[in-house]
């Protein structure tokens, strides 16, 4: 029998306050067994609605009819307040969304148009060069932000804890941590409130940057560099013979520590 679910027109019947809550009522047709009837509801009915959680579902049979596996039941979603988090609880989020760097060399060339009667010259992958300079482009590059929020007990959060966060906020995690490697993530730093005289809601922020290996810069190769070392190129003066034109060329590369590294197990939220 096809199933078939109908909202009834004295459905959502709302109680408001702080104990807000809303009924949702259904009639549902086309099978004599309970559990169909109570999947069959729980996945067609919306998880959340207006801000409230789904926190029960009722069938009840109206008639069945066990020989032709048909049957009507009147079904009752229920919808409240969510629950408050315990102690002990956590919650997660995350964007991959990435961020912008400014570079000065791209991964390859892929063609050089000069004009008629001339070539082109050859800057080694160098991007924006002028007389005196190289200007660059902005990417987008892979930033993978998250956030963990905990509930902590009071006792916990004292202030060597608030001081254990000043001091780990702008640094590198110098050990594996939350799935990335030493080097890969930045610790941004935490919010905290207390709710009431027993707990504390405290957001802990990160970013993560990849490790490389194997970076080319025109002819210098080998490169690697942790995700939150900044890299930057030297660039000298070079003649391009073909293209009789004296150009810029990257000569060097540097792997500069701008933060500092820290021991994120200190946070106590896992490793």
């Amino acid at each position: 029998m096809p199933l078939t679910l109908t909202e009834k027109l004295d459905s959502r019947k709302w109680t408001t306050g702080d104990n807000a809550s809303v009924e949702m009522v259904y009639i549902l047709t086309g099978t004599s067994d309970d559990v169909t009837a109570k999947n069959l509801i729980a996945s067609s009915t919306a998880s959340t609605y207006n801000g409230l959680v789904r926190q029960s579902i009722q069938i009840e049979p109206e008639w069945v009819d066990t020989t032709t596996g048909d049957g009507q039941w009147v079904a009752t979603v229920r919808y409240g307040v969510r629950p408050p988090t315990e102690v002990g609880e956590s919650s997660f989020s995350f964007d991959t969304s990435g961020g912008t760097q400014h570079i000065t060399q791209s991964l390859a060339t892929i063609h050089r148009y000069g004009a008629p009667g001339t070539t082109a010259p050859d800057f080694g992958g160098a991007i924006g060069v002028t007389h005196d300079n190289v200007e660059g482009v902005d990417i987008t590059v892979p930033v993978y932000s998250f956030s963990e929020t905990h509930y902590l007990d009071a006792a916990v959060v004292t202030p060597a804890y608030k001081g254990t966060l000043f001091s780990l906020t702008g640094k590198v995690n110098n050990a594996s941590f939350k799935g990335l490697a030493a080097g890969e993530c930045l610790f941004l730093g935490a919010s905290g409130s207390k709710r009431g005289a027993e707990d504390w809601e405290i957001t802990y922020r990160f970013a993560g940057s990849p490790n490389r290996t194997g970076l080319v810069v025109g002819p210098i190769t080998g490169i690697s560099k942790k995700g939150w070392e900044y890299m930057w190129v030297r660039y000298a003066d070079s003649e391009d013979a073909a293209a009789k034109a004296i150009v810029k060329k990257p000569v060097a590369v540097y792997i500069e520590r701008v933060y500092e590294e820290g021991n994120f197990a200190a946070l106590g939220i896992g490793t």
